[in-house]
């Protein structure tokens, strides 16, 4: 099925016309792309979509009025990335936003001239996005989700969670640069921690999810970690849902997955990321441009909890932990 839709919300410009042209004709009807990472039925990206129009709306773009918007979702498939990558670039909007890393790299397969700005994206400079955070450089700037090193947090915090953990299956991408550096920084921690046990799990695959969980489930003292990944986010319900039914520890990247019944989670709010993705994407209407934008980083991480969870797995969860968190579910 082709995920696509027509939102009116947010909007763009005459893509030929060079920055310093365009902000002088602020009356002009923009066009405004954006490419998601999650599907039209989901509503994580429902909530992205309009968060971004509703930033944008406060900065004085309407839709209808001097805003067109087009919005694709290409959920994890990966052509899918590349075809309404195309379709984007092929209506010249006057931006793009793109969610997460593989709207980026199909975006920067398709245009090399488009403004893009990013949200929610790990490492984009080890990725070649751009030159560097403080000068990115060519058509590319935005908002990024996090570090590597926050997911040698999340072993940490699980081995806190769970302190006879002995084996952690870690729910990864193997397709994108951003699952094998989230993965390589948990196995470094993990390799300094005696008698650990650590595999890796493609989520891609419900079924392979299925069986490495039952395995890891059929022994004792195991964990979950679950990284983020567009993949991930998709098949959420059905991990978690898995690392209840086998009563395994869990810790996740964001908080949507601990307010659906995660054990815990740990890093920034993602929606952070595209109201600010939104800021530059006014700016970039107005006139500036991408290179002249440093990348912007995260400078908040949450601890949440689910303290109703932890007790139905049976877990009990030290009182300093719980003071660290920034919120206990109940």
């Amino acid at each position: 099925m082709r995920r696509r839709e027509f939102i009116t919300l947010l909007g763009g410009v005459a893509v030929a016309l060079p920055f310093a042209a365009r902000a002088k004709d602020a009356t002009r009807m923009r066009k405004f792309g954006v490419l998601m990472h999650l599907l039209s039925d989901d509503q994580e990206g429902q909530a992205r979509v309009k968060l971004i129009a509703q930033a944008l709306q406060r900065l004085g773009w309407i839709e209808g009025e001097n805003l067109r918007t087009e919005v694709r979702w290409a959920g994890d498939n990966i052509d899918r990335y590349h075809e309404y990558a195309k379709e984007l670039v092929g209506l010249a909007p006057d931006a793009i936003l793109a969610s997460t890393s593989q709207s980026v790299v199909a975006l920067q397969q398709a245009t090399h001239d488009l403004p893009i700005v990013f949200a929610n994206v790990i490492d984009p400079v080890g990725a070649g996005f751009v030159t560097s955070l403080a000068r990115p450089g060519g058509n590319t700037t935005g908002f990024v989700a996090f570090e590597y090193s926050i997911s040698s947090k999340w072993l940490e915090l699980l081995k806190e969670l769970s302190p006879g953990l002995k084996r952690v299956a870690v729910v990864r991408d193997p397709l994108i640069a951003a699952g094998i550096g989230q993965f390589a920084a948990i196995q470094t921690l993990a390799s300094s921690s005696s008698g650990l046990e650590l595999t890796a799990i493609n989520p891609r695959d419900p079924a392979e999810i299925r069986k490495a969980l039952a395995m890891l489930a059929n022994e004792q003292n195991g964990g979950l970690i679950v990284t983020a990944s567009s993949t991930t986010t998709i098949h959420r319900d059905v991990l978690l849902s898995l690392a209840m039914q086998h009563r395994l520890p869990a810790l996740y990247p964001f908080r949507y997955f601990t307010s659906n019944g995660g054990l815990a989670s740990y890093g920034p709010d993602p929606l952070d990321s595209y109201v600010g993705a939104a800021t530059y994407v006014d700016r970039v209407l107005r006139g500036e441009n991408p290179a002249d934008l440093p990348v912007q980083a995260p400078t908040k991480y949450e601890l949440f909890i689910n303290l109703k969870t932890a007790k139905a797995l049976g877990l009990t969860i030290s009182p300093t932990l719980l003071a660290r968190a920034d919120e206990v579910i109940e």
